[in-house]
């Protein structure tokens, strides 16, 4: 029995990395159609502001991303989540273990950096397939004919690096009808094509990656966290505020 937590509002599964990484590869071994997110502070107030989304979610496999979410189990719950399963180390550490050869389709960022994915990805990963890749700079006009060229391609796992919100977005499109499983993995080719670049691994040890990025994209990440992680944690401590007074 998969062991759920409910922050803000999602039902996020408490798993080892170990587990999850297990689980995920009988999925698609079992041919389980699969919508994958991982949950960060942005995704939950995301989901909290914007009701579809939340009920979207509900049909994904939810994992746990970054400090925020596992201060709030902290709080909620008085454990930590097992890992930190951001997408970032996650989806990489996936690839290396899978067993199953994959059929990957990458799907988001700039044209430049995708293609640079795709060659990164055939380099690494060689026991996988890149069947296709798509930018994210496509008129809303071509989203039909995106969808049927995933469906041709017949992947096994879509990546998709759109950003919160737009990438789940394009999971729940794509799977089942177009694809066994896909994962939204947000800044996932801008880091693995070296466009942006990680923080150091100590500040990421001490759950201020956030701040590291902060300090790189101040004018697109400073409502994100200046703003975004207060609202968080105002939410989680109301929510632990209704469980500790009924």
């Amino acid at each position: 029995m998969i062991e759920n937590r409910q922050i803000i509002g999602l039902d996020v599964v408490a798993l080892s990395r170990k587990d999850a990484l297990a689980l995920l590869e009988k999925r698609i071994s079992d041919k389980v159609p699969t919508r994958l997110a991982f949950v960060n502070a942005n995704l939950a107030n995301t989901a909290y502001e914007d009701e579809g989304i939340q009920n979207m979610l509900r049909s994904f496999l939810l994992l746990n991303d970054g400090a925020g979410v596992n201060l709030a189990s902290k709080l909620l719950y008085r454990q930590p989540f097992p890992d930190n399963l951001n997408g970032t180390d996650f989806t990489p550490c996936f690839l290396d273990h899978c067993g199953v050869p994959l059929r990957i389709f990458l799907l988001g960022a700039s044209p430049s950096v995708v293609a640079r994915t795709a060659e990164f990805f055939t380099r690494r990963w060689p026991q996988h397939n890149v069947v296709g890749y798509q930018h994210g700079f496509f008129p809303k006009s071509e989203e039909g004919q995106l969808i049927e060229r995933i469906r041709a391609a017949n992947p096994s796992l879509v990546l998709v690096a759109m950003g919160n919100g737009l990438q789940e977005r394009w999971v729940e499109k794509l799977v089942p009808e177009s694809a066994l499983s896909a994962w939204g993995v947000g800044a996932l080719f801008d880091f693995l094509c070296g466009e942006v670049h990680r923080a150091p691994l100590w500040m990421r040890w001490l759950g201020i990656e956030w701040f590291f990025r902060l300090l790189q994209e101040p004018g697109r990440m400073w409502r994100r966290y200046l703003i975004g992680n207060p609202k968080f944690v105002f939410r989680v401590l109301c929510e632990l505020g209704s469980k500790t007074f009924k």
